[in-house]
């Protein structure tokens, strides 16, 4: 059983989602966490209702696209918990439609939130990391950068970025004991995960049940993804770096 005692986590999106279902997680295996959410978010809720179950918690509301924000609610989680050697870069969304009718705009924008938020977190959270003698990053990518999938052209791409984000940091800090890797889901129950299939499923591309249960079995939980990262950041995974965890049972593998 994988623990993370005596460690403080950074979890973007942690409010929501995977993201919650690892805020939850990391708590109750030992880590003091730092929820960085939009402040329109459920962050502050959370982090109080692990405090009130007897865990280590803070919201940081922050939109981790603008350096800014970032820059701020790492140092306001770094004053209330100490430094952090855990980070778990899973704050994202979606962009569905055809590629043609896609904007500039909208690729901006995923790129932001999917890909620069990455770099803004992960350069906020390294010297920390450094200073403390190492640390363990956990990128939040997904199937969709192995296997493309009509009508998510820019989001595809961002998850394609995430992946060779989390080899790069690997290669590059190895050195000072800092591993970095990805977790890969599969088709999730999460509210995200139910719109990305309402949206295909709008635009013609065949996620009904049939097909789902024909590519991954059933839907991944939440919890499910939760637990792939809690290894990868934990010391069980000390020899686990710049790899690709897929949780997706066996969609990539056919």
């Amino acid at each position: 059983m994988s623990r993370l005692d005596g460690k403080v986590a950074i979890i973007s999106g942690g409010a929501g989602g995977c993201g919650l279902a690892a805020s939850e997680l990391f708590a109750a295996r030992g880590a003091a966490v730092g929820i960085v959410d939009l402040a329109s978010s459920d962050g502050a809720e959370v982090a109080e209702r692990i405090r009130a179950a007897g865990g280590r918690a803070v919201f940081a509301a922050a939109d981790v696209s603008q350096e800014d924000a970032v820059t701020a609610a790492v140092g306001s989680i770094k004053g209330a918990l100490g430094p952090a050697t855990v980070l778990f870069n899973h704050a994202g969304t979606i962009t569905i439609k055809p590629f043609l009718e896609t904007s500039l705009a909208e690729w901006d924008r995923l790129m932001a939130i999917n890909v620069r938020s990455m770099f803004l977190m992960t350069r906020a959270v390294l010297p920390q990391m450094i200073a403390a003698g190492g640390g363990s990053i956990v990128c939040t990518s997904s199937i969709s950068a192995q296997v493309a999938t009509p009508m998510e052209v820019l989001y595809n791409t961002t998850k394609g970025a995430c992946h060779m984000f989390a080899r790069a940091i690997a290669v590059e800090f190895r050195d000072r004991n800092i591993r970095c890797n990805a977790v890969c889901p599969g088709f999730i129950a999460t509210a995200h995960g139910r719109r990305e299939v309402e949206e295909l499923s709008r635009y013609g591309v065949d996620v009904s049940d049939a097909a789902i249960a024909a590519q991954q079995g059933r839907m991944c939980r939440p919890e499910e993804v939760a637990q792939a990262a809690l290894f990868l950041a934990s010391d069980d995974a000390s020899f686990v770096s710049g790899t690709h965890l897929f949780v997706d049972n066996g969609f990539t593998a056919i």
